[in-house]
């Protein structure tokens, strides 16, 4: 068996700060909403998510495959790339963090494997057709049907509900909402947790470590330990965005943004597809706010948050590619 070097070493240890960040980061997609509706306490809702985000990230790996050998050719994914692009996630993950913008993680990582990987061999290092479908086109279409199913469900519940007793109703979605944030946070945990398999499994693969590009079990359970423990960190910023800042939003809403937001997440993980949490939440509960009246939904934070995600591949690329000319230099 080859030998464990310091660069590997640090890859795995990178790969689940990523992790751990990403906890935290995105706590606020599988929680905002049931606590901005006071469904449940905080400390509730965060022991929740971390317990559902665990079990989740368990279940299978077919997201963490695409991660491994869909995005860069396994000839161009040295260690000094891989460990690159996720500095360059973990640089803009903690950006956004700090200016409580839900920007996507899982993108963060895929732009900073990008980026190391065209400073490293050039844009040919790049599966441009694996990226384009696996990323690009569920980056955009995955919120765009979160926002679609989330409408359409609340306008169905509006019509089914219009005359039954506010109590009484009140009462069966604060129920529901606790299911569907359950529900959320599993999803989360089985799309998001294998970001950070798929590039551990990466550099394993590329150092030899293993023959073929399949996620080993330890990397599984170390992956879902940290993310678990990252959502137990909490992330009060954005989860003010999220659950605040969109729309105002009752019991009745936070279901049908959650489970509009799950079902698409959970769809994504099983054809492998890395889509963002954080953007197709968000899209469900615009949905959800605009079933409403247009006017009811803050488009100033959309604008915001678009800009984010337009930004977060280019720029977490630029910060991989820089990453590796440092690591480059520093002979590692």
């Amino acid at each position: 068996m080859p030998e464990v070097g310091l660069i590997l070493i640090l890859i795995v240890v990178f790969a689940l700060a990523f992790d751990y960040i990403n906890g935290f980061h995105d706590t606020a997609n599988a929680i905002a909403t049931v606590v901005s509706t006071r469904v449940m306490t905080p400390l509730t809702a965060i022991i929740m998510a971390a317990t559902l985000n665990f079990v989740g990230a368990l279940i299978a790996t077919r997201v963490a495959s695409t991660i491994a050998k869909g995005i860069l050719e396994t000839h161009s994914a040295t260690e000094t790339v891989v460990l690159a692009a996720i500095i360059g996630g973990i640089v803009w993950n903690l950006v956004t963090w700090v200016f409580g913008i839900p920007s996507s993680s899982s993108h963060a990582l895929i732009g900073g494997l990008c980026g190391a990987g065209a400073a490293h061999a050039g844009t040919k290092a790049v599966q441009w057709k694996g990226l384009v479908g696996k990323v690009i086109i569920p980056l955009f279409a995955s919120p765009m049907l979160g926002f679609l199913i989330g409408l359409v469900l609340m306008l169905a519940i509006t019509a089914l509900f219009k005359n039954a007793h506010p109590r009484r109703a009140s009462g069966a979605f604060r129920s529901l909402q606790r299911a569907s944030a359950a529900l959320m946070a599993f999803s989360h945990g089985q799309n998001d947790a294998q970001k950070s398999m798929g590039v551990i499994t990466l550099a394993l693969f590329t150092h030899g470590i293993i023959k073929k590009p399949e996620v080993p079990l330890w990397v599984i359970l170390a992956c879902a330990v940290t993310m678990a423990a990252g959502t137990a960190a909490g992330g009060w910023r954005i989860i003010r965005t999220m659950g605040h800042r969109i729309a105002r939003l009752e019991p009745v809403n936070g279901f049908a943004a959650e489970t509009s937001g799950a079902v698409v997440i959970l769809g994504a993980s099983y054809f492998g597809m890395p889509v963002s949490t954080t953007h197709v939440l968000a899209g469900s509960i615009f949905g959800v706010g605009t079933s409403k009246g247009i006017r009811m939904v803050r488009w100033n934070v959309a604008q915001r948050m678009v800009t984010a995600w337009i930004l977060t591949i280019p720029a977490a690329a630029a910060v991989g590619a820089a990453a590796y000319g440092l690591l480059t230099v520093l002979h590692l």
